[in-house]
């Protein structure tokens, strides 16, 4: 977990509880504070869904989420930022990532949010796993799927199923 005055991440097993999130972003000059909570759900593409697997180094991804929050602050008039994002099994109707924005006015705070999570899916070194009823798949995220592209110099697809 990093923890500064204003900002709040962590990458971690244990459930996620937005009241958490809620609670250290809250702010006496706050008139909004904006949430965004991604839970799993129990399909996908027409494929029933299992459960959710979630691998990070999370020392690497907490530092990028922490880079996230300072970009957050440089872009927006915010006054305080929590994430939280789950690793290992989150079955369905268990939230993945919490984040959480406060701000003076709602504008900042939706939008911040709205960017986050796009930026967090895209640049945050956190990989997800999709457990279905007949096999599984390795999702990837955008980061990475480019330094594959870059490597292979191949365009292959970002989905790897297996049985």
């Amino acid at each position: 977990m990093i923890e500064t005055k204003c900002s709040l991440v962590e990458v971690t097993d244990a459930p996620l509880f937005h009241e958490k999130y809620v609670e250290f972003s809250g702010d006496e000059g706050a008139g909004a504070i904006s949430t965004f909570i991604g839970v799993t759900r129990d399909n996908f593409n027409g494929k029933r869904v299992v459960r959710l697997e979630y691998e990070a180094y999370s020392p690497m991804a907490e530092k990028k989420l922490a880079e996230l929050c300072e970009q957050m602050f440089s872009k927006w008039d915010l006054l305080r930022i929590a994430i939280g994002h789950r690793t290992g099994r989150v079955a369905v109707k268990e939230p993945s990532v919490v984040i959480v924005v406060s701000s003076a006015h709602r504008n900042e705070s939706l939008e911040a949010v709205h960017w986050a999570i796009d930026e967090l899916k895209a640049t945050v070194p956190i990989w997800k796993k999709e457990m279905y009823s007949d096999g599984e798949v390795w999702k990837e995220n955008a980061e990475s799927r480019q330094l594959i592209l870059q490597c292979s110099g191949s365009s292959r697809n970002s989905e790897k199923v297996t049985k």
